[in-house]
C-alpha cells in the first residue's frame, strides 16, 4: 500500500498554480504557519519517499489554497 497519497497531488497543484509555487516558496508558507518543513522535505514528499502526517496535509492544502480533499483525489 502506498504510504504517501498526497505527494503527487502536492506537486501537481504547486506547479499548476498561477504563478507556479516553488518548493522553497511552499516551505516558507508552511513555516509561517508553524510547520517546520524545508525544500528537501517537500521534495521527498513529492517523490513519495516521506509520508505526510495528517496535520501536515491540512497545512499543505491551506498553503496551496486548495481544499484538503483535493490532495487525496486522483487527477
Amino acid at each position: 500500500m502506498e504510504r504517501n497519497l498526497v505527494g503527487a497531488r502536492v506537486k501537481a497543484v504547486r506547479k499548476q498554480a498561477k504563478p507556479p509555487i516553488t518548493q522553497n516558496e511552499l516551505a516558507a508558507r508552511l513555516q509561517v504557519m508553524g510547520i517546520r518543513m524545508d525544500q528537501g522535505t517537500i521534495s521527498r514528499i513529492e517523490r513519495a519517499v516521506r509520508p505526510v502526517f495528517d496535520f501536515e496535509a491540512v497545512a499543505l492544502a491551506k498553503a496551496l489554497g486548495v481544499p484538503l480533499g483535493s490532495l487525496f483525489q486522483e487527477e
